[in-house]
Formats: C-alpha cells, structure tokens, sequence
C-alpha cells in the first residue's frame, strides 16, 4: 500500500497562489490535523511592488497562521516557467516522492497571468512522472503514485467542479492574505495594480457566491481531471 507522508502538497507559481485560490481549504485542514507543505516554484522577483526578501517574510508568516508545517522555496525564474518547464518539473517530481503527498492542488489553467497556466501544466507532468520508475533512475526516492491531482482558482469566475466549505475558516484565510501587505495595500510608494485595487473584496465575493450555490456562508472551488465519485450518497461519501 501507499504510504503517505503528508496529506496536501499545494503548488503556486508565487508566493501568496496558494493562499487566494485555496487558503481556506488549507486552514480547514490543518485545524482538523493534517499535514500540508506548500511550494512556491518563483520568488516572484518581478512583482511590481515589494522585494523578494519582504515576500518570503510575508509567505513564512502566511504559512504560520495557516497552519502549514512546511513550506519549499524553489528558484525559477518569474514569468520564464515555459522556459524552465523540464527543469522545474524533475523538481518537482523529486519533492512529490519526498513529501509522498495523498493530494496535488496546482493553479487552473484558465487564468490571466500565464504563469499560473504553466505551473497548472508542470504539476500535471510531475504527478504523472513520479509514478514512472526509471524517470530520474539516479533518485534514491522510489516512485510514487498520487492519490489526486486538483487544480484550484486564482483569478476568473470558471464554474467549478466542486466546492469547498471553508464558512468556518474564511477569517483564518484573510488573516494569511493580510500578512502579504506589499502585495495587497497601497502604500504611498506603490504601485497600483489588480492585487491592490480591490482585489480581496472581489475574492471574498466569490468565495460568497460559490457558498450560496451550496447552502453556506462561503466556499472556494476546485477542478479535476475526472469527476467526484459518490461511494455512498446517504452517508455524502465522496472520494
């Protein structure tokens, strides 16, 4: 049998992906126990505010009140992940047979910064060659099969596969996203871009809007690459 070492590996181009697409989802999980390690491939060295230095203060902190035990840093460079994509992906394949994930969440393709389409694309690869046994035979790591691979939303409104409850860990998620402030505020020598004109209202009215459908204050919504399979609908089992 599989044995796996943490629940969730969750992929972003940069720091601070993760946390708008699924930061919910993250803090539900690690309040119930489970163990997740977030890796970011870029240190987003081109943002349009802040350093890489404040960013990775900022992505430690977030990490910390979303309870996130582990958090990998890679360093490919920002908007050239198209260039990188073979090398990022042998990456990430050695660290998926590392952290033996039982679940991948990667951005969705459908989304207006490029990057997060080509991190989508290489976490796709990954997943799929980390099961091959001689796909990087030098590895002392053996090969490993991923339970599932989801794919979670940044940007855009694509009705999703499924949802989230994430009603009782929403304030948790804005507390992370609030530690992320050369990102999300207008400073005096900022520049205004879509992160800092409104953009975390706009998330929570999704998140908002996403709940409603289902019956709950708030959600954040996924995508696979096959649908949910319902075991048992009176007991909502689903796998």
């Amino acid at each position: 049998m599989t044995s796996f070492k943490y629940d969730i590996m969750a992929v972003g181009a940069h720091p601070d992906d993760v946390e708008i697409g699924m930061g919910g989802t993250i803090a539900k999980y690690t309040r119930l126990g489970k163990k997740v390690v977030i890796v970011n491939l870029t240190e987003a060295e081109l943002s349009s505010n802040g350093t890489v230095e404040i960013r990775q203060k900022e992505a430690e902190s977030a990490c910390e009140q979303l309870g996130v035990q582990t958090r990998v840093q890679l360093q490919f460079p920002d908007r050239g992940l198209l260039a990188s994509r073979q090398q990022a992906t042998d990456e990430l394949v050695t660290l998926i047979r590392q952290y033996r994930p039982r679940l991948v969440f990667a951005p969705f393709h459908k989304d207006r910064h490029p990057d997060h389409g080509h991190c989508g694309d290489i976490c796709r690869e990954a997943v799929f060659s980390a099961t091959i046994k001689n796909y990087l035979p030098l590895e002392s790591s053996k090969r490993f099969y991923v339970q599932a691979l989801y794919y979670y939303q940044i940007n855009g409104t694509s009705q999703p596969d499924f949802l989230i409850d994430i009603s009782g860990d929403q304030e948790t998620k804005y507390k992370a996203l609030a530690c992320f402030k050369s990102q999300f505020n207008q400073e005096t020598n900022s520049l205004k871009t879509p992160l800092n004109s409104g953009y975390i209202d706009l998330l929570q009215a999704r998140e908002q809007l996403l709940g409603a459908e289902a019956g709950t204050s708030a959600a954040e919504g996924f995508f696979g690459e096959k649908p949910p399979l319902i075991h048992d609908l009176l007991g909502d089992s689903i796998k």
